[in-house]
């Protein structure tokens, strides 16, 4: 939030933020916290984490099938019903109204969601574009293997970046 921007910056402190499911305020936030970031005993200039959300898998088709769980997750949250991650759907954006398309459009603006040249692009624009420090991947993928294979994409993606 705003708020927590000001209170990290006032205390000297590293800042976290959300962006991985509240994407609207990042920019504002950081640049807010940046600006009136206070030196202290804890940090001598500002520190910036952002939460991003990837969905990495051999082929970009996989990574938005994979990513569907996510999205199916804040359509139902948005709509008043919320509950357990549910399974990948096939072609799930393409079958909601459009009113729900741009729900998602920007809840996944902060999301890198694709196979391993598509994620790399996506987060090393995304890191040049905020200067973030450091960044706090999230993965909301219902199935464990195609979890683990996205976080081992990611893995080698960010050992090239």
């Amino acid at each position: 939030s705003l708020f927590g921007a000001q209170l990290a910056a006032a205390l000297g402190l590293p800042y976290a933020f959300a962006s991985h499911f509240a994407p609207a305020q990042l920019e504002e936030a950081i640049a807010l916290y940046r600006q009136r970031f206070r030196p202290s005993e804890y940090l001598e200039k500002p520190y910036v984490m952002a939460g991003v959300s990837v969905f990495a898998a051999d082929s970009d088709s996989q990574a938005e099938y994979i990513a569907s769980s996510m999205q199916q997750a804040f359509v139902a949250l948005r709509r008043g019903e919320p509950g357990p991650l549910r399974p990948p759907v096939d072609n799930y954006v393409q079958s909601l109204p459009v009113s729900d398309r741009v729900l998602l459009e920007g809840i996944m603006s902060c999301s890198a969601i694709g196979g391993a040249e598509t994620v790399e692009t996506t987060l090393s624009r995304f890191i040049a574009r905020i200067q973030v420090d450091e960044v706090i991947v999230t993965s909301q993928i219902f199935d464990p293997a195609a979890r683990q294979k996205s976080y081992e994409i990611l893995a080698d993606v960010m050992g090239r970046l």
